[in-house]
């Protein structure tokens, strides 16, 4: 009976008290998992604020403290407020100790001397270096014993630079105090002193009516508006007039020019907002892939092609892609007409130009056009009948060189760079490149074909998603960057360049850093994508003049060099580029961010971490840093 009368008890429904503990414990795991989930959106909402307004905002956002001048005629907005709406309590959450300011190396300033400083291109220690060649205005970094462990200055009464396109035309005489240039070239319109700044007429030794109507020149000669003309090198680039008035017709060029007796012109094309590097044409490669510029170009720029067996015009061959243009005006151009001027016998240039037109003719271009002052050379699309011609000529040979990329502290060599095989006389070595602007979002033909190991057109995909993404959430935390506040852009560790990519709406351009010991390397692909960039090794300083980028991207680059040498050297370094003002990304490990904001806190400059745009449990962290407004002071008030 007893047990009849359990069977029954325990089948069929539940007692009512059962069901009623069963429906407290779903309420409290309900309950539970409701506020998890609250907790969870209300973390991301406060990981994230509205776009700010003005670029004081985004001093406010990193917490810069007040004290910065107030907003005058050089457009600076001195409001600031030390309260961060995106800060992070990273020591409770991460149990690491953030160094506080008064922890830190407290970094002193340079003297007042240092302000035009460039370390690899010091003009003091190239003297000791040997002048054939002018080898002794290539790199020359200083060794251990003679870095500077001290903040460049900004001279008294710095500027922020104009806004782009105003920036074009015009520059505070503050900021680069040299007046040389407008007394040398002052009948070739380089460069005018106006008040208390520089205006740009866009003049030059070979277009006295100007950059324009100097290109307008050319595109007579050659398809400048079809898309199909994207980079540009400019050798010799002066103040990078050139550069600067291709922009408008969607060329970038990438200008260059030594640390020399024309005092400052690299700087003043930056000052500008036009890409530039110092840089020169001497015994090593320029820092640059093969095949990367669509138009290569020299007006009067004084480099000796003829020399050395034509070892520069050989270097040029190099950089140029396949039917790539090469223009040339100035000697010995038009000698007929301006033998006089240049103060040079008919002789002696009619055989510098004889002696080019046989360079050329070795390295298998074809002469397209000689018209007024321009003369115009395109290479070949494919090296099939150029091998062909090595019965003929003997000189320059092929290089069995079989890595025609690298150029970092490389050697030139007096040989014709190889392009890849291909199929038939009319195909394109290395692939065909798409019209601008589709060339940017193309796969690259470096991709498709399989020469970057690892590299396949799903993760080029994937990459430029990724960087729309990123770069979303950077215009959430650093507002400034719809606003035109930033022009020079660097991203010091591009990989596939979809930064640039994906920052082509705003009013930049971006110098891509590849590290020299990045494998695979991507620059090559990064041009045909229709960007500009170098190779580089951060543990040395970068071929540029102090203050130049307003907007540095710090990507994995400390984990990068953590091991391989000290990299306060490499924070300082990009302190002496970076503008006062200026901001600076990184993204790396929690732990390595650590360590670069507690010397950044010695550097006066104010941060704060952030989250990653994918929320909080992301193991990769940001960092935003801004440079505080300080300058140098005569020395009559320092000493």
């Amino acid at each position: 009976m007893i047990t009849d009368k359990m069977a029954k008890e325990y089948s069929g429904s539940p007692k009512p008290h059962q069901l009623e503990s069963k429906r407290k414990r779903l309420t409290w795991i309900l309950a539970v998992s409701g506020l998890c989930i609250l907790s969870y959106i209300l973390g991301a909402r406060q990981s994230t604020s509205p776009t700010p307004a003005t670029q004081s905002e985004v001093y406010t956002r990193v917490g810069c403290e007040n004290g910065s001048p107030a907003a005058g005629a050089d457009g600076r907005d001195g409001s600031s407020s030390t309260s961060s709406p995106l800060s992070m309590d990273f020591e409770s959450h991460h149990q690491l100790v953030v160094n506080r300011s008064e922890e830190s190396e407290q970094i002193p300033m340079c003297d007042l001397s240092y302000g035009e400083y460039t370390p690899c291109q010091d003009p003091n220690r190239g003297r000791k270096f040997d002048r054939a060649m002018l080898k002794y205005r290539e790199r020359h970094c200083p060794g251990k014993e003679d870095l500077l462990r001290c903040l460049i200055p900004a001279p008294p009464n710095y500027k922020t630079p104009f806004k782009w396109p105003q920036s074009r035309d015009y520059a505070w005489y503050d900021n680069i105090p040299h007046k040389e240039l407008s007394i040398e070239k002052a009948v070739q319109n380089w460069i005018q002193v106006e008040g208390d700044r520089f205006r740009f007429p866009g003049g030059g030794t070979m277009f006295p009516r100007g950059a324009d109507a100097y290109i307008d020149d050319i595109a007579d000669l050659i398809p400048l508006a079809t898309g199909n003309i994207r980079t540009a090198i400019d050798t010799g680039c002066g103040v990078a007039s050139w550069g600067a008035y291709l922009l408008k017709r969607d060329i970038i060029a990438m200008s260059f020019a030594p640390r020399d007796t024309h005092e400052a012109q690299v700087w003043f094309a930056l000052e500008r907002g036009v890409p530039a590097m110092i840089g020169i044409m001497a015994s090593k490669r320029l820092p640059y892939p093969a095949r990367a510029f669509d138009m290569a170009h020299c007006s009067r720029c004084l480099i000796p092609w003829h020399n050395f067996d034509g070892l520069y015009l050989t270097e040029v061959d190099r950089v140029l892609r396949p039917g790539g243009y090469w223009i040339l005006s100035g000697p010995p151009i038009r000698w007929k007409k301006y033998w006089r001027g240049w103060e040079r016998t008919q002789e002696d240039l009619k055989q510098e130009q004889d002696a080019i037109e046989d360079v050329a003719k070795r390295l298998c271009w074809k002469k397209v056009i000689e018209k007024g002052d321009l003369s115009v050379w395109q290479k070949p699309i494919n090296h099939i009948k150029c091998v062909q011609s090595r019965k003929i000529y003997r000189t320059p040979h092929i290089c069995k060189s079989d890595n025609a990329d690298a150029a970092w502290y490389i050697d030139m060599e007096k040989c014709i760079t190889p392009l890849p095989e291909v199929g038939s006389s009319d195909e394109v070595a290395g692939g065909a490149l798409e019209k601008w602007p589709e060339r940017a979002f193309a796969i690259p033909p470096r991709i498709t074909s399989g020469s970057i190991p690892g590299i396949t057109a799903e993760k080029f995909h994937e990459d430029n998603e990724l960087w729309k993404e990123r770069v979303t959430h950077y215009k959430r935390i650093i507002g400034a960057l719809p606003q035109g506040q930033y022009r020079n852009v660097m991203d010091m560790n591009a990989n596939l360049g979809g930064f640039a990519a994906a920052l082509l709406k705003y009013p930049v351009w971006v110098m891509n850093v590849v590290p020299s010991s990045s494998d695979p390397s991507t620059l090559g692909l990064i041009y045909e994508r229709g960007f500009i960039g170098t190779y580089h090794d951060w543990c040395e300083a970068f071929s540029t003049y102090p203050r130049t980028y307003d907007l540095i991207h710090a990507g994995g680059v400390f984990s990068m060099y953590q091991d391989r040498c000290d990299i306060t050297y490499i924070l300082l370094e990009m302190d002496r580029i970076l503008r006062p003002e200026g901001t600076v990304i990184f993204r790396d490990v929690v732990e390595v961010l650590v360590k670069v904001k507690s010397i950044t806190d010695g550097m006066r400059w104010k941060s704060h971490f952030m989250d990653h745009e994918s929320g909080p449990f992301n193991p990769e962290k940001i960092l935003v840093a801004v440079k505080t407004y300080w300058t140098g002071h005569p020395k009559e008030e320092q000493n």
